[in-house]
């Protein structure tokens, strides 16, 4: 399948590079392609884009972009490359301005998820793997063999549905649908608690499993 990747940090390297692994056609989307020629080296099947060419690219497209910046990449993506696609948004908008601990830069009544869907109705949102470190998201069984949860919140059940099948490519087994795109304000305002317990435990290679 084709993907189209908008990121070009350690998560969106993770993700395009796991996705490659699996026999993906990948493209990482940046504003600057030579910052990744060095990484490219070691993972030469991804392909360099813009936003744009990225988002033609990609018949299902993931947001790694900072959650400060993802609305502006997106609108460089252009809302017709984006078209009814599917957008798995792992950003966070986290504000880092004044300092550890972070803050959000929305939350209580509204989403980073939910901002996107918003803007580009027409996309399919599904929210995911935010709320997990980088090598977590597409290789969760180096945690606890793999029994702990992700999440997975969006309006479309179709697009979660094609979502959740990608997650178990990755190794997940406990995927919990939280509902509509409304449920992201929950997964965004975890990432409160993450940073807490990584700073106590100096180690993001952690999850919550959900038991009853």
């Amino acid at each position: 399948m084709k993907m189209g990747v908008f990121g070009s940090g350690s998560v969106g390297q993770t993700i395009a590079a796991r996705l490659a692994e699996l026999g993906h056609d990948v493209m990482i989307g940046t504003r600057d392609v030579n910052k990744l020629k060095e990484w490219q080296s070691s993972n030469p099947s991804v392909k360099l884009g813009s936003f744009a060419e990225t988002a033609s690219h990609g018949e299902m497209l993931f947001n790694a972009v900072s959650g400060a910046g993802t609305l502006e990449a997106l609108k460089m993506a252009g809302e017709s490359n984006l078209g009814e696609k599917v957008l798995v948004d792992i950003s966070n908008p986290l504000d880092y301005s004044k300092g550890f601990p972070p803050s959000l830069l929305v939350s209580n009544t509204d989403s980073l998820a939910e901002q996107i869907q918003r803007a580009f109705p027409k996309v399919k949102v599904v929210k995911s793997l935010n709320t997990v470190t980088a090598k977590i998201m597409v290789r969760p069984r180096e945690v606890a063999n793999g029994e702990h949860t992700i999440f997975v919140s969006g309006n479309d059940a179709d697009a979660k549905a094609q979502v959740t099948a990608l997650l178990r490519s990755f190794g997940w087994n406990d995927i919990l649908d939280l509902g509509g795109i409304t449920s992201a304000r929950g997964t965004e305002a975890y990432l409160l608690l993450w940073v807490r317990m990584y700073d106590s435990l100096q180690d993001s290679m952690i999850n919550v499993k959900i038991v009853k």
